[in-house]
């Protein structure tokens, strides 16, 4: 999850803050994203079960070939696209920790997107960033490379539950990072985790209340997961990990949508609140079934090529990968086209995850179905009539009472 570099020259092209004038809250018009995945963390979190590797030496790390590496992969995809994708309207450094990395490593990626297709002139660059003191004195060297968001792995506001997770940083690191974060980029978002062990609703009251104090203008709020392969599911296998019942963990969600309304922070997805104008565009492009690139060991990618849409999949090892890419200029280990049934269902769970729905614009723009093709008439119905979605003026939509059984909407939508 989040993570942050060092001084350098601004960049020779436009990249502004995202304000209210370009909101980005889906729509019809469809962009191309791009995903950099940077695996290496200093430390495995008990709950994380993306592709992120701990290694002893990062300080010899090569940062020069894993530029080059990072170019060479993304050409790759480039020359894929049909003729008209370009330019790129979101770019995302994730991981891993992408904080991590050196900021000529950053500016080398930026450059080389700007010189092969372009940024939109609204285009948002994010960089997930851990809030340690030391790397957020990195942070102005990612704004002087073209970084203008910043994604924070704020996790939790209290000392103990940081611990627990497994953080490398504290409170008051954290809180400090916010506001080096703020003073060199006015659109930065901050991940916090409820439904710990042990947390009661009064407390995350009181936390959420906290972290609402800083006046964001973007928030991810998620419930935690355990998830497999981790070590908090081998806690909570075997009985030593307990966390709040379901009724409880739903009393969170309700509250935290409450809560942050009521400070206008909209829940523009499931677990993501913003202030207008400051929505996730890039994350907005995965729920609205965009094309994106992703690149780096482990990324995923779909893509709009003269194949159709396709599905790509990068070598999870690091080493591997760039093995791979000296032997075939390339990192990807599998492409797949997308079409039929695991399509439609792709597209239909992403677009419900937005408060604004999917359209059937949209829907048949990319899977090439209407939604009278698809959907059940009794399952849909019954969901109209549950209160748990709505369907008007061809946008199909969750409720804040079908939101909190997502899945189970879903699963019934594709009967």
């Amino acid at each position: 999850m989040p993570s942050a570099i060092a001084p350098w020259p601004l960049r020779n092209f436009y990249l502004p803050v995202l304000g209210p004038e370009n909101k980005h809250t889906g729509s019809d018009v469809r962009g191309l994203a791009i995903y950099v995945h940077w695996p290496f963390c200093l430390a495995k979190c008990p709950y994380c079960d993306f592709n992120s590797h701990v290694r002893e030496d990062l300080g010899q790390l090569d940062q020069q070939t894993w530029a080059d590496a990072f170019v060479q992969d993304l050409h790759h995809d480039l020359a894929r696209l049909k003729k008209d994708a370009g330019p790129a309207t979101s770019l995302f450094f994730g991981g891993g920790t992408p904080s991590l990395m050196e900021g000529q490593t950053v500016a080398r990626v930026i450059d080389a997107i700007n010189n092969d297709i372009g940024f939109s002139t609204d285009a948002e660059i994010t960089l997930e960033a851990n809030p340690t003191s030391v790397e957020a004195a990195r942070f102005q060297d990612y704004v002087a490379a073209g970084v203008n968001r910043f994604s924070l792995g704020v996790q939790a506001l209290r000392d103990d539950d940081l611990k627990s997770l497994g953080r490398q940083h504290s409170v008051a690191e954290a809180l400090a990072a916010v506001e080096v974060a703020r003073k060199a980029c006015e659109n930065i978002s901050f991940d916090l985790i409820y439904a710990r062990a042990g947390q009661t609703l009064p407390d995350w009251q009181t936390e959420l209340t906290e972290a609402l104090a800083f006046d964001p203008t973007h928030l991810s709020l998620y419930q935690l997961t355990i998830e497999r392969g981790t070590q908090f599911f081998e806690r909570w296998k075997q009985g030593d990990l307990v966390l709040p019942e379901e009724e409880l963990a739903t009393d969170m969600f309700d509250l935290t949508n409450a809560t942050c309304a009521a400070q206008g922070l909209q829940a523009y997805e499931v677990s993501n609140y913003a202030r207008p104008g400051f929505e996730s565009r890039h994350n907005i492009s995965y729920w609205q079934s965009d094309p994106y690139i992703g690149i780096g060991p482990g990324a995923h990618g779909r893509l709009e090529s003269d194949e159709g849409r396709i599905a790509t999949a990068r070598v999870r090892s690091p080493e591997k990968w760039l093995a791979r890419i000296k032997a075939q200029d390339h990192g990807v280990e599998s492409v797949e086209t997308l079409s039929g049934d695991v399509l439609v269902a792709e597209v239909l769970m992403m677009g419900l995850r937005l408060a604004t729905g999917l359209s059937e614009t949209r829907f048949r723009d990319v899977t090439g179905k209407s939604f009278a093709e698809i959907l059940p008439t009794d399952e849909l119905t019954d969901l109209m009539e549950g209160g748990f979605v709505t369907l008007d003026q061809n946008v199909l939509a969750v409720t804040s009472k079908g939101r909190n059984v997502l899945n189970a909407v879903t699963e019934k939508l594709l009967a």
